[in-house]
């Protein structure tokens, strides 16, 4: 899977580690729904840390088609709100 990272490129991602991901995506949107910003602000940096962790950064240059984009480590709850899904950022 080709995963997008707002304002710092793409990483190619195993899918053995969705189901890690969708369990901060699960965090993170509890405490978006709460109003937890301090709580939203650490889950979005562990989501993103655990991203770069696991994937293999891709070429400057490449232009893959991203299956998944995420917001920036800096996005704002409304911004992050704006990008929600029905599930989350992560399908699943």
């Amino acid at each position: 899977m080709i995963v997008r990272i707002m304002g710092e490129g793409q990483v190619a991602l195993a899918d053995s580690h969705l189901a890690e991901l969708d369990r901060l995506d699960d965090e993170l949107l509890a405490e978006m729904e709460s109003g937890d910003g301090p709580g939203f602000r650490s889950t979005l940096h562990a989501l993103l840390a655990r991203v770069r962790e696991f994937g293999t950064p891709l070429p400057d240059d490449s232009l893959e088609p991203s299956e998944l984009i995420l917001p920036s480590s800096d996005a704002t709850l409304e911004e992050v709100r704006a990008m929600l899904r029905d599930d989350g950022l992560i399908p699943g």
